[in-house]
C-alpha cells in the first residue's frame, strides 16, 4: 500500500533490509550484523543524495546514517524511532534483556516468539486492521529465521548501538518524525526529537498505533508526501 502511495505521488522507492530480515534472513556472516555494515549496506543501495524513510529500528538506522553521511541525505523520514538509550546502564540492561530473547528465539524458533511478540501493547493496535491483512503480515515475519532475528538483536540492538541524543542538535537535515497516537511512548520521545533536532517536525497520526504504516497507511502517504512536497 505505502509503495503505490509513494510512487503515486512521483516517489521512486527502493527498499532496503536490514541484516536479519527479509532478504538478509539467511545472511548469518557475524561481520554484517554491525552498525558500520549496515550503513555501507544502505549506502550501497541508494543513489545520493535522496530522502531516507526508516521506521522503529530501522529509523535508528536512518538517523545514524544521517549523523554519519549529512550529505547523502535530502530529507529524513522517521517513523516510531528512537536515538537510541541515553544511559550506558540502560544500554546494558537491554543488551541482557536483547540476549534473552536471542536465546529464546534460538531454542524455540520464529513462530513461538511472533507469539509473544505480536501480543506485546506494542502492537495492540494491529488488531483493529484486517484479519487477511494481520494473517499477511504474520506470513511475513515468519519468512525470517530463527539465526538472522537474533543475530540481529545481538548486532543491532537498542542496547548496543550508541545514543543519538547528544548529537541531535549537530544534525541539519530537514527530518520528519511521524508517531501513531496510540503509541504514548513514542509520541513522548517524538516530542523530544523534534525539540531537539534544528529541522524537524513531529506529525502524531490519529487512531494509528507503533506500525503507522500499516495501520493507517493513506494518512501515512499523505503526511510523507506533504513533507516532501514542501521542504
Amino acid at each position: 500500500m505505502i509503495l503505490d502511495g509513494l510512487a503515486s505521488v512521483g516517489c521512486s522507492p527502493v527498499l532496503c533490509d536490514l541484516p536479519g530480515h527479509g532478504s538478509h534472513s539467511t545472511d548469518l556472516d557475524p561481520r554484517h550484523f554491525s552498525l558500520e555494515a549496515t550503513l555501507t549496506q544502505v549506502e550501497h543501495a541508494g543513489v545520493w543524495p535522496t530522502d531516507l524513510i526508516g521506521y522503529s529500528m530501522g529509523g535508528r538506522v536512518a538517523l545514524h546514517f544521517a549523523a554519519t553521511y549529512p550529505t547523502k541525505v535530502r530529507r529524513l523520514i522517521l517513523e516510531s524511532a528512537s536515538p537510541g538509550l541515553a544511559t550506558e546502564g540502560e544500554r546494558l540492561e537491554r543488551q541482557v534483556n536483547d540476549e534473552e530473547l536471542a536465546r529464546k528465539i534460538e531454542l524455540h524458533g520464529v513462530e513461538d516468539f511472533l507469539r509473544h511478540w505480536e501480543r506485546l501493547p506494542l502492537f495492540e493496535s494491529q488488531l483493529q486492521l484486517p484479519g487477511p491483512v494481520r494473517t499477511e503480515r504474520h506470513a511475513q515475519r515468519l519468512r525470517n529465521t530463527k539465526a538472522g532475528l537474533a543475530s540481529a538483536l545481538r548486532g543491532l540492538g537498542t542496547g548496543v548501538l550508541p545514543s543519538l541524543w547528544d548529537v541531535l542538535p549537530n544534525i541539519q537535515t530537514r527530518t520528519l518524525i511521524i508517531a501513531g497516537e496510540l503509541d504514548a511512548k513514542f509520541v513522548e520521545i517524538g516530542k523530544e526529537m523534534a525539540a531537539m533536532l534544528p529541522q524537524a517536525e513531529l506529525h502524531i497520526v490519529s487512531g494509528a498505533g507503533h506500525t503507522v504504516h500499516l495501520e493507517r497507511p493513506q494518512l501515512w502517504v499523505e503526511a510523507v508526501d506533504k513533507f516532501i512536497s514542501s521542504t
